[in-house]
């Protein structure tokens, strides 16, 4: 193992402001920004890219959490450890075999787009069926460890839209370690609902949106009543980032021209960024993919920005929007995101719902089955397409965050022609019959 050290410090930089990522802290004392996980690059340098990537193909093939027992599980984000959290304590990981996840050649739809190099990675086939679980992994191994040490933590707690909620839930309850959860009432599937409660978590429904409640247990955290699991901490983006490591190794270490995240409280985009730099800055990829972050035309305080030039983000008001994960009007993030988009000349892009309601019809018509979210950047990737900045030689990745079985009634609602604004061109309803041989018959015909 190498000795790597890992540290929070302030994102933009404050001169002497160090902390133990055991540490309960989200936010720098002196500036108030944000912290980033910040490791010992020239330790990781003693190794040489190709060493890596041998080191990673090798671990790729078998278990790597412990040598044998209960701990002998293949992890994507703990088979680079030493990139995530190094020296965290094996006794104290909580997974669930997260990561890992497959690369579809999206062939047909990308065809029908201008994109015949298109592939979606499936984030969303993981333990609680979206990406969320790569950085839950990861913040609550570190609490474990934290209370190990005789951390004083009394609860973990997010606000979510959904997929957040299900993913610290379930890792919480593997942990044995207390949940509580703010959601915004009657804005969040049935199914992302039910996760939190079936996993025992505190669930509490507030008469607001996600920036009310994201207000409300930020301040439960600034005064220790709670432990903040949302993307503003700094280590959940450290086990979201592997799903760059992951599709450089699906294209050895040839990264694609362009990656096309959804994007709401901006934090993935901001957690690929950090794990392409490394890559880069290690020898495993020659340069850097082109990031599309694209948002709901409901919810776009970034493309707002992104249009006009502007150095910050101004929030607003989200509107209801079908993609109802990234509803969200003052990200969090927002200064990870803009970094990210200028480090990689990245791009935002944004999809009404009647934009993001046809794409994803149409990606499920060719098999994809895609949950809206996915869908908004299905459709970012089609406008960048047709105005020219993505060209048929290029190769694009869409990550899909979700699993679309967490959207049915958005599904069922398409299909039906009940959605809202929504024309619904591509509807697919069941056909009702007698029970007889001649009516299919007459249906088949």
């Amino acid at each position: 193992m190498i000795a790597s050290s890992v540290e929070l410090r302030c994102f933009h930089r404050c001169d002497g402001v160090r902390f133990a990522v055991t540490e309960p802290v989200y936010r720098c004392p002196r500036c108030r920004g944000l912290l980033d996980v910040v490791h010992d690059v020239d330790a990781l340098r003693s190794v040489s890219g190709d060493e890596w990537k041998l080191r990673f193909a090798a671990r790729a093939g078998g278990p790597h959490i412990g040598e044998r027992g209960p701990k002998a599980l293949r992890s994507g984000v703990w088979d680079r450890r030493e990139w995530v959290m190094p020296g965290l304590r094996d006794e104290h990981i909580v997974s669930m075999g997260e990561g890992r996840s497959h690369l579809t050649l999206a062939e047909r739809h990308g065809a029908s787009i201008g994109v015949p190099e298109l592939y979606v990675k499936q984030c969303g086939a993981s333990p609680t069926g979206s990406f969320k679980d790569l950085g839950m992994t990861v913040l609550v191994s570190v609490v474990k460890e934290a209370v190990a040490e005789g951390r004083p933590i009394r609860a973990l707690a997010c606000a979510s839209t959904g997929d957040t909620s299900a993913a610290l839930a379930a890792y919480g309850a593997l942990a044995g370690l207390p949940v509580v959860v703010l959601l915004p009432r009657g804005k969040i599937s049935t199914a992302q609902l039910v996760q939190p409660l079936a996993s025992g978590a505190k669930v509490l429904a507030l008469d607001t949106d996600f920036d009310g409640c994201m207000q409300l247990v930020d301040a439960l955290a600034e005064d220790g009543s709670v432990y903040l699991a949302n993307s503003m901490n700094a280590l959940r983006l450290e086990g979201q980032k592997t799903v760059a490591f992951e599709l450089a190794q699906d294209f050895a270490y040839e990264v694609p021209d362009f990656i096309a995240l959804p994007s709401g409280n901006l934090g993935n985009g901001y957690a690929m960024y950090l794990g392409l730099r490394l890559m880069l800055e290690l020898g495993l990829i020659a340069r850097m993919p082109r990031l599309v972050l694209a948002q709901a035309a409901r919810a776009n305080p970034l493309y707002r920005a992104f249009r006009e030039g502007a150095a910050t983000v101004t929030p607003i008001t989200a509107e209801p929007t079908l993609a109802s994960a990234i509803r969200i009007g003052n990200p969090v993030s927002a200064p990870r995101a803009l970094r990210a988009l200028e480090e990689t000349s990245g791009i935002v892009e944004q999809a009404s719902e009647e934009e993001l309601a046809d794409a994803a019809a149409r990606a499920d018509r060719t098999g994809l089955s895609v949950c809206p979210h996915t869908a908004v950047a299905l459709a970012a990737v089609e406008k960048l397409a047709k105005g020219g900045t993505i060209e048929r030689h290029h190769r694009v990745v869409v990550v899909s965050t979700a699993n679309a079985l967490k959207f049915t009634d958005f599904k069922v609602r398409y299909h039906e022609r009940t959605l809202d604004g929504v024309r619904c061109e591509r509807a697919n309803a069941p056909i009702e019959l007698p029970a007889t041989l001649d009516a299919v018959r007459a249906a088949l015909d």
